[in-house]
């Protein structure tokens, strides 16, 4: 494993056209805030695999593969969640192809690293970050971990109020 850094030196690897390179690295991601909760990344650092090939015209063709957790709330229950993710990310940098060929990430030769793997690591993410995939959550009415109410727990239904009127009367 390599030092754990925020960026990587491609032009140290000299490589020529055609040519590339495996390379295991380890790079810290920033914690990602989802609404008004932090998700710390796990593991720090987070160790990943960087593929990097060298394309005509001083260009790169770029992999990114890692597995990372988050850990925070659960979306649902609010009790502690920690699911993994594993991510595969591409990117190809080609100075002077245009703005569908020009990586956000490569800038002089040098590799922004972290901030790829955190964005890449967002993209990954599902809509909802739970504890467990089968999550109920919790009860609407009382607040209770419907994970850990049981199938008893239930609550008599209010009547609707559309019928109200029909209490009042008397039918006998």
């Amino acid at each position: 494993m390599g030092a754990p850094g925020d960026t990587f030196d491609l032009g140290r690897l000299r490589l020529t056209s055609g040519e590339g390179r495996k390379l295991d690295l380890e790079t810290r991601i920033e914690p990602v805030k989802l609404g008004e909760d932090d998700y710390a990344v796990i593991p720090d650092p987070v160790p990943v695999r960087l593929d990097v090939s060298r394309t005509t015209g001083e260009g790169y063709a770029l992999r990114l593969r890692f597995s990372a957790g988050v850990e925070g709330p659960c979306m649902r229950c609010l009790e502690p969640a920690a699911p993994v993710f594993e991510v595969d990310a591409r990117e190809v940098f080609q100075p002077g192809g245009g703005e569908d060929l020009e990586s956000p990430y490569v800038v002089d030769d040098e590799l922004r690293l972290g901030d790829w793997a955190r964005d890449a690591l967002v993209l990954a993410l599902p809509p909802a970050l739970l504890c467990r995939p089968d999550c109920l959550g919790l009860c609407d009415e009382c607040g209770a971990d419907l994970n850990t109410a049981g199938p008893e727990h239930h609550h008599e239904k209010a009547p609707d109020p559309r019928w109200a009127a029909l209490r009042d009367l008397n039918l006998n």
